[in-house]
């Protein structure tokens, strides 16, 4: 059942879907390891009961700290660095359900000139690797900043994120739980551009916040693969518990998918 539940999320599935690709495609039967000349394979109630199962148990942070700790003991995760951002997953706005009303826990914000309807997916990621450690879940309307203090594991010595983390370092759980944390954080897109590329004092901030950019732009890499390898775009389910439940297996699954190479290279050697 575990390994149905991870192709459900890889593939994207919906517990009907899945149900009918498990007897359409032998590939899938394989991988979970179901005999071929089976009569009665897993419906979508038992897939729907499982998943239930591993919300109920916050198995889903099991998994992400599991894989983790596989890629820490080969080495591949050095954990003295974290990149923190987030990310918007969009929620069904209509009201046209069983209830009449949208979900609750999710909320609006606007991002640019466009408003966004649902949720924000914030993750710490190893800034050496790019695979994510720490996964946490708030509505859209929630400032990123309130999240930095979850997102750290606490080992890390310096943290990189984006102005719109500005001031993190003086809030009060950051003083009372991370103290010593060096944080580097972009400056404002603004005070940036107005940089006078003739000063040398300048040119070196410039040269800064590019190490910097280069080093956030690690954080895309597993938003890019839940939301185009994986096509989690808008949310599946209604409230936070069950799709923060889902995020954690996403992106243990993305830091598998990433990684896939070098562990396909080690097994050659």
């Amino acid at each position: 059942m575990l390994r149905i539940h991870l192709l459900q999320q890889f593939f994207g599935h919906s517990d009907p879907a899945m149900e009918e690709a498990l007897h359409d495609i032998p590939l899938y039967q394989e991988f979970a390891h179901l005999d071929a000349g089976m009569t009665r394979l897993p419906d979508e109630s038992t897939i729907l009961r499982f998943r239930h199962m591993l919300e109920a148990h916050g198995l889903g942070q099991q998994m992400l700290a599991t894989v983790n700790a596989k890629l820490i003991d080969r080495g591949l995760m050095l954990k003295t660095g974290t990149v923190v951002d987030a990310t918007l997953i969009a929620a069904p706005s209509s009201t046209k359900n069983d209830t009449g009303q949208k979900d609750p826990e999710m909320h609006q914000t606007k991002k640019g000139n466009q408003w966004h309807f649902g949720m924000k997916a914030h993750i710490g990621l190893d800034d050496q690797s790019g695979w994510v450690h720490t996964v946490t879940t708030t509505a859209a309307n929630a400032h990123d900043v309130t999240q930095a203090h979850a997102l750290l594991h606490g080992e890390e010595e310096v943290v990189f994120a984006d102005s719109g983390y500005r001031g993190v370092e003086k809030r009060e759980e950051i003083q009372e739980q991370h103290p010593d944390v060096d944080w580097q954080i972009a400056i404002m897109p603004g005070k940036r551009k107005a940089l006078n590329k003739s000063k040398p004092s300048h040119v070196l901030r410039e040269k800064l916040e590019k190490l910097k950019a280069g080093i956030r732009a690690k954080v895309e890499h597993p938003f890019r693969v839940i939301k185009c390898q994986f096509g989690h775009r808008k949310t599946r389910y209604r409230g936070l518990a069950k799709n923060t439940s889902q995020l954690l297996v996403m992106f243990a699954l993305s830091n598998l998918w990433m990684v896939r190479k070098r562990v396909l290279q080690g097994l050659q050697a």
